[in-house]
């Protein structure tokens, strides 16, 4: 496949992927978000109200704003 390159092990199984990014870049920034919501499933949380009360609480707030 153009653009596309397998790399393979010494038993010529695949191993890596080579993704020209000019041709493929946005279809493998959807697989790569997808990827990342996959791989934190299950993480904790926060709201963001939660984020800026903890920053408020160590004053930490100017820094980020």
């Amino acid at each position: 496949m153009e653009g596309i390159l397998f790399v393979t092990d010494e038993n010529n199984n695949k191993k890596y992927v080579q993704i020209d990014l000019e041709k493929y870049g946005e279809i493998w920034q959807d697989f790569y978000d997808g990827l990342t919501a996959e791989l934190t499933k299950g993480e904790e949380t926060f709201s963001l109200d939660e984020i800026v009360s903890e920053l408020e609480k160590k004053g930490n707030l100017d820094k980020y704003v």
